[in-house]
């Protein structure tokens, strides 16, 4: 599947509320806010997309499927397994 979004676009600024008390733990941590938010939202988009793409092509898949069903695939007579 294609890449879910163009990973060479500039950053931008935004501005998060959050738990303050998991901000507070984050923060002891070291944990890179802007690094880890990003890798989950792109995880979390590409989730979308995929579902999306099920959605939209859900048609296509059933009546090929179908017509698989009804008159096998191609190489049917070619498999020896």
């Amino acid at each position: 599947m294609l890449a879910t979004y163009n990973r060479q676009a500039s950053k931008k600024t935004t501005s998060l509320t959050i738990n303050s008390d998991l901000l507070k733990k984050a923060k002891a941590y070291k944990i890179n806010l802007s690094k880890n938010f990003e890798a989950h939202l792109a995880q979390l988009v590409k989730e979308y997309d995929e579902r999306a793409w099920r959605e939209e092509n859900k048609n296509a898949i059933e009546e090929f499927n179908q017509r698989v069903e009804k008159e096998g695939c191609f190489s049917d007579g070619l498999r020896r397994f």
